[in-house]
């Protein structure tokens, strides 16, 4: 006789990304009203914020300003001691910036009731939100992305993580935040390598879903150059909601072995890895993208206008295509081990997306190394007579 229980549950998340400006300005009252339906008559939740080091010393009044923004508040408690921590991939090359994180919602019992709030770029927000996440079995978490790749992609998902094993995001969770702040404000302090980084990740997403974003983004290229706020506003939202409508309408916990969000992301990870964490994500994409691409053309799935296309907005916009850390045939050769540890950290079998034109991608679940080691001659050839191979400099 067998005898079964079946458990059926369904769990429903909802978050809402907010664009504004100046969030902790006493005139804005945007964080609070988004707050309040967490708050209960005659409870005091706390408030515990960690803030990107970068964002720190740009902004040297921040701290001050959300002292003043919290003081009038009765339901919510702002602890006095802000976690700083580094930006950039090195936060979560290292688990002591996690650890002191954890620590700090100990020491101050910070209780799934209450929140952590993260401030800065993507790799702030993934060791936060993973702190969150594993603390107390998930605090609620609020982010405020302070880049262009953070605010139009990284930041409006709901994954958290750091690196391990000398891999990317080897540990890390599912895990919503309650809220995403977007304040332009802070891309207004980005330096010009950092505002042009997170453009790659609104190329992606058009190259995979929307062929007209892609021709946008084209007829955009010198407003954006020159810092026009309104176009490079236009161009988060519309690229935060097409990541957000993939995140719903696809496999937001990825459960399968499909990530098409993830075009030009095998390689990136590992040129990322490579390069010893010194040329940016954003720029790694446009690496692995401008591989992925060609190498779509040279296996008859995407035409060569298109190929063209893509490669030269990448240039258009001073995203890399190739990189000199890339010609060595050993550093090749480890280039290639990215395909494997990609589909290790997917699960199942390979499954890379690749483009049969521009807005519409294509699931493969090979890659011919000779076809990678191809792709990557033409683009080491293209970035010789363009000269882009040293527009990302690392530094040995």
């Amino acid at each position: 006789m067998k005898h079964v229980l079946k458990q059926n549950l369904t769990v429903n998340f909802q978050y809402e990304v907010y664009f504004t400006e100046n969030i902790f300005s006493v005139d804005n009252p945007l964080f609070m009203d988004a707050l309040r339906t967490y708050l209960t008559p005659g409870s005091v939740r706390k408030l515990l914020f960690v803030i990107d080091e970068a964002v720190h010393l740009a902004h040297p009044d921040l701290i001050y300003q959300m002292d003043v923004y919290f003081s009038a508040q009765v339901q919510l408690l702002l602890i006095d001691e802000k976690i700083i921590i580094p930006g950039g991939e090195m936060v979560k090359n290292s688990p002591r910036y996690f650890d002191r994180i954890v620590d700090a919602i100990h020491r101050y019992k910070v209780d799934r009731h209450s929140f952590v709030v993260a401030i800065g770029g993507g790799s702030v927000l993934d060791v936060a939100g993973y702190a969150a996440a594993v603390s107390h079995r998930g605090i609620k978490h609020i982010r405020i992305p302070t880049t262009v790749l953070s605010q139009d992609d990284s930041g409006v998902g709901i994954k958290n993580g750091i690196n391990f094993f000398g891999k990317k995001n080897f540990l890390g969770t599912f895990a919503p935040p309650i809220a995403i702040f977007n304040d332009y404000r802070f891309l207004e302090t980005l330096s010009e390598r950092h505002w042009i980084a997170g453009i790659s990740e609104a190329i992606k997403v058009a190259l995979i879903k929307d062929a007209l974003f892609f021709s946008w983004l084209r007829d955009q290229v010198d407003p954006v150059l020159k810092h026009d706020s309104a176009v490079m506003k236009c161009l988060i939202a519309k690229s935060a909601q097409l990541h957000m409508e993939h995140i719903a309408n696809g496999d937001p916990f990825e459960l399968g072995s499909s990530r098409p969000l993830d075009f030009g992301h095998w390689s990136a990870h590992k040129i990322e890895q490579l390069s010893e964490f010194q040329i940016l994500h954003g720029e790694a994409v446009a690496i692995g993208m401008a591989l992925d691409a060609t190498y779509s053309f040279l296996l008859g799935y995407l035409g060569e206008d298109d190929c063209m296309a893509i490669l030269s907005l990448l240039q258009d916009y001073g995203l890399p295509v190739f990189h000199q850390i890339l010609r060595p045939a050993g550093t090749k050769a480890r280039l290639l081990e990215g395909l494997e540890e990609f589909r290790e950290h997917l699960g199942g079998e390979l499954t890379i997306m690749l483009l049969c034109k521009i807005g519409v991608g294509i699931e493969v679940h090979e890659m011919h190394h000779d076809r990678i080691l191809e792709a990557l001659a033409l683009l080491e050839n293209l970035a010789e007579r363009r000269k882009f191979s040293t527009t990302v400099p690392v530094q040995y």
